[in-house]
């Protein structure tokens, strides 16, 4: 549309140009002496626009002459740009395939421009930690940190990624450190999650996860594992010190707490220290908020008071009748206090539920106690087939 604008404009122009030359009746007088040259008006402005143009015409063209050499340059490095560009996504296509040697040698061939020298670097160094070249890792890494000094976020990020995957979490860590006074990228944090990891350190390890979660940067059922292993680990290294152990304890967040991984190590501990009550507490909590057949086999060890236990075990057992691991923990109370009428029924439910090789143990050993020797050896005997299988 412009197009045709613009030829109806010229064609109009040049129309009323004629128009005015056809009514143009002056003339120009060139004098110098001796010479004089009488010319029409409309002929000598012709012979000057002429002179124009053509004046126009040689300055573009001495112009364009000067400046050939660096058209050529400009030419040839956008050639060589097209070049890498294609090599390097057909580096990215290779990498992806699995064919590092190619990824690897088309990567470099991109490090002769500096606008993809950074990115080529680092992708010849992912594909020569895949192939475990690690030297030649090394020195593009190198090279990265030489030919883009600017962009050293992304290579300090892929130096600590590939040193975690040969397990070297010291080294990692100390990459990961220059990163601090930059912007604390979320894949950074990731990282540096990995790293704590493995170095086990776990308080660091439950600080990462928190920063995490504010950002949503993290799975919550991967945060959840995490969390659990972390504090089940931090009770562990908090033997042989029991107030160490009561202090962590208070520390852990209420919501934690409750989890019935983390009730189940704490109240281990606790036991370990003949801290029944605590256990008992810490127990209790868990289950009334989540209940756990693991956890309760727990509340039998725990020695308080058996007939309030056994009460408040007798209210659970209402809402889980089938819980075979809940019926166990009944008989066992029940025997302490000499109940031996409803402990037998309560290990006979269980078993009838799910035959396990320490129901069987316990039922021997009432049975033992109230002199039913024979029927005792059977349960031993069955109890230890399921052990042995």
């Amino acid at each position: 549309m412009r197009i045709l604008f613009w030829i109806l404009a010229i064609c109009g122009l040049a129309v009323a140009l004629t128009l005015a030359a056809k009514h143009n009746a002056g003339y120009a007088l060139l004098v110098y002496p001796p010479y004089r040259a009488e010319l029409s008006l409309n002929l000598l402005i012709t012979l000057l626009l002429a002179v124009l143009a053509a004046s126009y015409g040689l300055v573009r063209l001495v112009f364009h002459t000067l400046n050939l050499p660096a058209y050529v340059r400009t030419f040839r490095l956008e050639r060589q740009r097209e070049r890498v560009r294609a090599a390097m996504m057909e580096a990215v296509l290779a990498f992806h395939e699995g064919r590092y040697g190619k990824a690897e040698k088309l990567a470099a061939s991109a490090l002769e421009l500096p606008e993809f020298s950074a990115v080529g670097a680092l992708l010849a160094a992912r594909s020569a930690h895949k192939m475990k070249d690690f030297a030649r890792r090394d020195g593009y890494l190198l090279q990265a940190e030489r030919l883009a000094p600017d962009q050293s976020a992304a290579r300090l990020m892929t130096e600590a990624e590939l040193l975690l995957a040969q397990h070297r979490h010291q080294e990692a860590l100390a990459v990961l450190k220059r990163l601090h006074g930059m912007a604390r990228l979320t894949g950074a944090v990731r990282l540096e999650l990995k790293a704590q990891q493995q170095a086990q350190n776990w308080e660091k390890v439950l600080e990462l996860i928190a920063k995490l979660e504010k950002k949503e940067a993290i799975d919550p059922v991967y945060a959840t594992q995490l969390k659990i292993n972390a504090h089940q680990e931090n009770l562990k290294n908090r033997m042989p010190d029991i107030a160490a152990l009561k202090e962590y304890w208070r520390k852990i967040p209420p919501a934690d707490r409750i989890d019935s991984k983390i009730a189940l190590a704490a109240a281990r501990q606790f036991l370990a220290f003949s801290e029944c009550q605590a256990a008992m507490e810490i127990v209790t909590a868990s289950l009334e908020k989540t209940w756990d057949s693991n956890l309760v086999r727990l509340y039998a060890e725990c020695q308080g008071d058996v007939l309030k236990q056994i009460e408040r075990a007798e209210n659970w057992i209402k809402q889980h009748p089938q819980d075979a691991a809940l019926l166990l923990t009944l008989g066992r109370l029940c025997s302490q206090r000499e109940l031996w009428g409803k402990a037998q029924s309560y290990l006979e439910a269980s078993l009838s539920i799910e035959q396990r090789a320490e129901t069987h143990l316990a039922l021997a050993q009432l049975l033992e106690k109230i002199g039913r020797e024979e029927e005792a050896r059977e349960q031993y005997r069955l109890g230890l087939n399921l052990a042995v299988h």
